[in-house]
């Protein structure tokens, strides 16, 4: 089920290209950023007390909050940069290099998680990589 989840979120992440390029022709992209997150956050909250999660609030330790919170954290800072670019740069190239975040988990992930750094992933971080820049160029 876990590949029908990612599918989908290419497909969600592919509208935040198209219509964030709309959203941000006439406005400040740290504006427009802002205002991403807080209806974000508002849908997110409401989608979670709608499927009864907030008495697992209690789960959340010191630990798992801080990685969390340090998620939440990078994700803003790449919305910063994600609108930025987009504002100056075609909606294709700017999602083109976003995905390049995937050969940097490949990395990550290895480094951190000891995933392990296969020919095959190795193989494909370089084939993302030449895609990206194609689509660039």
């Amino acid at each position: 089920m876990w590949i029908v989840y990612a599918l989908l979120s290419a497909v969600f992440a592919a509208l935040v290209a198209i219509l964030g390029k709309f959203g941000v022709k006439d406005v400040d992209t740290t504006l427009a950023t802002a205002v991403r997150a807080v209806v974000m956050a508002a849908f997110l909250v409401t989608a979670a007390l709608s499927l009864g999660k907030g008495a697992l609030l209690q789960q959340l330790t010191s630990k798992p909050l801080l990685f969390i919170a340090l998620s939440g954290l990078a994700g803003a800072v790449s919305w910063l940069f994600y609108f930025l670019a987009l504002k100056q740069g075609p909606a294709s190239g700017v999602a083109a290099l976003d995905r390049l975040s995937v050969v940097f988990v490949i990395i990550l992930a290895a480094v951190f998680l000891a995933e392990k750094l296969t020919a095959i992933k190795l193989a494909g971080a370089v084939l993302l990589t030449v895609g990206a820049i194609l689509i660039v160029l």
